[in-house]
């Protein structure tokens, strides 16, 4: 191969370069060609390619996702938000937590296994990358139809691959979603979160400063996996006729993942490190174009320095593989020797592979010829924008007028028994034990709370007992029927799932997953999305941190329905005074917290019972969710309640039926006045939990909703072994039981 150098690009202006099927536009090329002054090398083409992709340059997102910080509530507690490697909270007694989630869909439909486990990898740097030691991970996933043949490869693979790579690293998986839906058949979306924990002067940024300081890549040796992987392929829609865009899946090795995060954190300990950048999507070409482009603006690489594990990888390949477990750090020239050793103690690879210039350029060289030379600003940051048309799809007015309340409800009361036990027994409503059975729940001995809890809650100081709870939640169905709407009701169920624990919500991290942003429809949904989650978080006072956008979710002209994914951040005081689900003290009163209306345009019950879909989601009332979460955590704090579990997805009966199987513990229920029976149980109103109270504390706690102007109505009580619903039916909690968790066994065991 002849090497394209710097010098030789300038002369040969000419050359024609494969622009295109490294996934840059015409217009795109042109522009880089203009920012160079000359045609580029192939290494410089190579970068620019990954950089500018989707998936890395956020070109077609970047418009509407400025609303985050042009909206954001004001927020004590932030101390590092949107564009670093993962935002940053202050949750008291000087410790700070970084979260975020992040989309790795392309790679796990191809492999996975690998998709799956290197993208918890992947956030996991993320998390080592702010300084932080991670502490638990959560996994919010989408699939195909339960019964679909591809779901039975997709699914099978993606656990075990989330289990084997946490699992290894010894780190809790303490929740996330399991969601069916044909929508996302050859679609699935695999969104992997992360947690960690760090003192406020522990904080670690992205860039590169100082000139002489010494540019590190340590971890494992860069390979032929994943060249071009996570940005190229999830910047196009899967098309047959393209294997191009089905490169290599990564590789991940969870035992060279935890030496590299014992390492890291020692050599943060030892205040060794002035910037560091994890290498994740984009390889070298990120990590290195971040690093200079954040810092002072200028390095010089030597790419003959990088160790391989393929000694025929061209430069660009170097520059693009995304081969796992590496990270780059920036180290004063007297500390190196002293990383260095550090690195060898772990067993980690760690080699000097530049230096940070007093000028404003990124000069890469291979065989001593100058390869790539360029402002690191144009690749990192100054991609392009697009403001994609948009409009509302011709289709939605239609899908709206479908109304879900005109579904014909049950006739008789054998017949509203049958739809709770078919409601519960649905693949989206079942237990899912079967996926987190096959994760370490409970390692390290500070998972308080994990799934099918309504959050995730892990204790960070063993002194006080302060500790952070964690909820993912995202509703597809209530997005497609509403956008603004479903990102709201998305928000709501998380912030609501945190509070029903006894935490107080903080923060927000995003993954936006979403078809092609070429397609108007979908962009709309995307417009519509953003601006929702905006406007809600501004209404919660729960600023976005950081996240993910994922587009291009679609095979051929289907797109998924657009799925935001939504992480609420929330901090308890003493993990002691956590609130379960579970109703388990017989004889506590079971009150119903909120309003409940005729509402089913999206619900399980639809879906379920009628294979449908149409109508109007859940109403969206922000004020009477925060007054809500207000009156859980004041419960939780001062042991008014014993058990809270939010409702969202099936209604009370399916918050019934798990909170009854959790304790063992049966329910008899009344219908209310105002209500009907099929309502009370199936309605999806926004807003609402189910709590048990102790006799001895219910004037107070019916005195504090009064109040706070909360309505709470008194529906039952927790009794027996059976749950009964008062002149309608009674189901024993065997005949629960079986229906919850017989399903997915049945279908992937």
């Amino acid at each position: 191969m002849t090497l394209d150098t710097v010098k030789h690009a300038a002369e040969t202006p000419d050359v024609k370069l494969p622009w295109a099927e490294l996934g840059l536009k015409e217009d795109e090329y042109a522009r880089v060609r203009e920012i160079l002054g000359r045609r580029p090398t192939g290494a410089e083409l190579a970068m620019y390619s990954v950089m500018w992709s989707e998936h890395c340059s956020y070109k077609s997102s970047k418009v509407h996702l400025r609303q985050f910080g042009e909206k954001a509530p004001d927020n004590d507690a932030m101390l590092v938000g949107i564009g670093e490697n993962a935002g940053v909270v202050d949750v008291g007694n000087g410790y700070a937590v970084t979260f975020k989630v992040e989309s790795h869909n392309h790679p796990s439909y191809v492999e996975p296994y690998q998709g799956a486990a290197t993208g918890v990898g992947g956030i996991v740097r993320d998390i080592i990358a702010m300084g932080a030691r991670p502490v638990a991970v959560v996994d919010p996933l989408r699939m195909g139809a339960a019964d679909h043949p591809d779901t039975k490869r997709v699914l099978p693979g993606v656990v075990a691959g989330i289990g084997g790579y946490g699992n290894c690293l010894g780190l809790p998986n303490i929740g996330g979603e399991l969601v069916f839906d044909a929508c996302y058949q050859g679609n699935p979306l695999v969104n992997a979160g992360a947690i960690g924990v760090m003192r406020h002067e522990d904080i670690h940024l992205a860039k590169a400063s100082g000139p002489g300081n010494k540019v590190i890549l340590y971890g494992a040796r860069t390979g032929g996996d994943g060249i071009g992987g996570a940005s190229i392929l999830a910047s196009e829609t899967f098309d047959d006729t393209k294997p191009s865009k089905r490169p290599a899946v990564q590789v991940g090795d969870p035992f060279q993942e935890k030496l590299l995060i014992e390492c890291t954190l020692e050599a943060f300990a030892e205040k060794l490190v002035v910037g560091i950048q994890d290498l994740g999507a984009a390889g070298l070409s990120c990590a290195t174009s971040e690093l200079a482009s954040n810092g002072s603006g200028g390095m010089r690489v030597e790419l003959d320095d990088v160790p391989l594990r393929d000694s025929t990888l061209t430069p660009e390949e170097i520059l693009m593989s995304e081969s796992q477990e590496r990270m780059c750090a920036v180290v004063e020239p007297e500390k190196v020797e002293r990383f260095l050793a550090i690195c060898e103690k772990w067993d980690v690879i760690a080699t000097v592979v530049g230096e940070v210039t007093d000028g404003d350029r990124l000069e890469i060289f291979w065989h001593g010829e100058k390869i790539v030379d360029l402002d690191p600003r144009t690749v990192a940051h100054d991609g392009p924008v697009y403001e994609r048309p948009y409009a509302r799809p011709k289709w939605q007015d239609a899908l709206q007028a479908d109304d879900a309340n005109k579904l014909a409800r049950p006739a008789s009361s054998k017949e509203l028994r049958e739809q709770v036990l078919a409601v519960v027994a649905s693949p989206n409503q079942a237990s899912k034990a079967w996926v987190t059975d096959q994760y370490d729940r409970f390692v390290q001995g500070n998972t308080v709370l994990a799934q099918p809890e309504d959050s995730g809650m892990v204790r960070i100081d063993e002194e006080t007992g302060l500790g952070v709870a964690l909820a993912n939640d995202g509703n597809g169905r209530y997005s497609k029927l509403d956008p603004y709407a479903g990102a709201q009701l998305a928000l709501s169920e998380a912030y609501r799932n945190v509070a029903a624990t006894g935490a107080k919500p903080l923060a927000v991290s995003d993954c936006l997953n979403f078809g092609s942003p070429e397609d108007p429809d979908v962009m709309w949904q995307f417009a519509e999305t953003t601006r929702g989650l905006a406007d809600a978080c501004q209404i919660l006072g729960t600023p976005v941190t950081g996240g993910n956008v994922s587009l291009y979710n679609q095979t051929g002209e289907a797109a998924i329905h657009p799925t935001p994914v939504v992480s609420v951040l929330g901090v308890i005081d003493d993990v002691a005074r956590r609130t379960p689900i579970a109703f388990a003290e017989e004889g506590q009163l079971l009150y119903l917290l909120g309003d409940t209306s005729e509402e089913f345009g999206g619900s399980a019950w639809s879906q379920v019972v009628h294979d449908h879909l149409g109508g109007l989601p859940p109403k969206v009332d922000l004020e009477r969710e925060r007054l809500l979460a207000e009156i859980l955590i004041s419960g939780s704090r001062d042991g008014m309640i014993d058990a809270a579990h939010d409702l969202s997805d099936g209604g009370l009966a399916q918050a019934v039926a798990e909170s009854c199987l959790r304790g063992g513990k049966g329910a008899r229920l009344v219908v209310p006045d105002g209500l009907d029976a099929f309502t009370l149980l199936f309605s999806e109103s926004a807003g609402r939990a189910v709590v048990s109270v102790p006799r001895s504390e219910e004037l107070r706690f019916t005195d504090m909703c009064g109040a706070r102007g909360l309505p709470a109505t008194r529906i039952g009580v927790v009794d027996g072994d059976a749950v009964e619903l008062q002149g309608e039916f009674t189901l024993p909690l065997t005949e629960i039981r079986e229906a919850y968790e017989g399903t997915l066994p049945g279908l992937f065991a």
